[in-house]
This record gives structure tokens, sequence and C-alpha cells, in this order.
């Protein structure tokens, strides 16, 4: 994939995460603070499945930006084919494995498994 379709993700994820960040801030002003870090109210945000799926696409999205941006700071201090591929790939695998876990705690969650 090309370097400048890569960017267009990475500052497409930024803004759309600004923007699912600041719905999920008004939701914690919703309650007092103490009382939105209650256990009850933790819990019952991931059984409320469309905040659940927000909760969800916001992970997606800041692990996509996120390891874009390490994967941009690491070529930009070491340059070379094979260092290059190294760390595409592991970034890449890195995303996934954060991603696939906080999925499953979301889902685990909000299916009552906790």
């Amino acid at each position: 994939m090309r370097e400048s379709v890569i960017m267009k993700i990475h500052y497409g994820t930024a803004l759309a995460s600004v923007a699912l960040v600041a719905v999920h801030i008004l939701f914690r002003l919703t309650q007092g603070f103490a009382e939105s870090l209650q256990y009850e109210s933790v819990i019952a945000n991931y059984e409320f499945l469309p905040y659940a799926g927000m909760l969800e696409i916001i992970l997606i999205l800041l692990s996509i930006h996120g390891f874009n941006g390490l994967r941009v700071i690491l070529l930009e201090l070491k340059q070379g084919p094979t260092f290059e591929k190294s760390v595409s790939y592991g970034c890449i695998a890195a995303m996934a494995l954060i991603i696939l876990y906080g999925s499953r705690t979301i889902f685990m969650t909000s299916m009552g498994m906790v």
C-alpha cells in the first residue's frame, strides 16, 4: 500500500477518534465522576449494546492510529527494506493482538460473562 494512502488512513482515524472520544466523554459527564466508575455503572455501560459498539469502534480506531504512528516513528529512525517490512508486520501483528484482546473483553462483559 502506498504511503500516501496509509497517511490518509492515519488522518481519518485521528478525526474519527476525536469525534467518538468526545461522545464517550459526554456520556461520562451525564453522571458524576465517582458514580461513572462504580462497578455496576461500568457493567451497565457494556451491557448497553450501542455504547459497547461505540467502545469497540474506538478501540479499533485508536489501535490503528496508534500503531501506525509508532510505525512511522520507527521508520524515521532507521530505513531499509528488511527493517521496514519487519516494523510494518510487527505493528500489524501487535495491533491485531490488542484489538482481539480488547474485543474479547468487550464481548465477554456485554454478554454478562464477568
